[in-house]
């Protein structure tokens, strides 16, 4: 995961856990009797948990999508490159074969020379 995806995540589950704290706290100091305040607590923990769910499968998607997007992109530019570098070899290849002929012949020339 990049590291803005776990920014983003960890602000997100710190923002769930502020909402809850105060959630909480507020019903605790609330003016009502105890059962119907643990009820309100189990209810609003079960509301969380389902946000989070929520929360997590869209950041998951959007981290998918995004890998997948960056994935593809990088073979394209990876295919792109190994075409460059093969069609500048074979044709500076082709080039210094015939260069490297051409040095032979004068090398052989200059011996046949000497050799008189």
């Amino acid at each position: 995961m990049s590291k803005n995806g776990k920014n983003t995540a960890g602000i997100l589950a710190g923002l769930l856990a502020g909402a809850a704290a105060g959630v909480i706290l507020g019903m605790l100091y609330a003016p009502e009797e105890g059962k119907e305040t643990r009820k309100k607590i189990k209810n609003k923990a079960e509301d969380l948990k389902d946000q989070a769910k929520n929360k997590y499968g869209e950041v998951s998607e959007k981290v998918k999508d995004q890998y997948s997007n960056i994935s593809s992109t990088f073979k394209e530019t990876a295919s792109s490159v190994a075409h460059t570098v093969k069609d500048g070899y074979d044709k500076y290849k082709d080039q210094i074969v015939s260069k490297t002929a051409d040095v032979v012949k004068d090398v052989e020339t200059e011996l046949n020379d000497l050799k008189k």
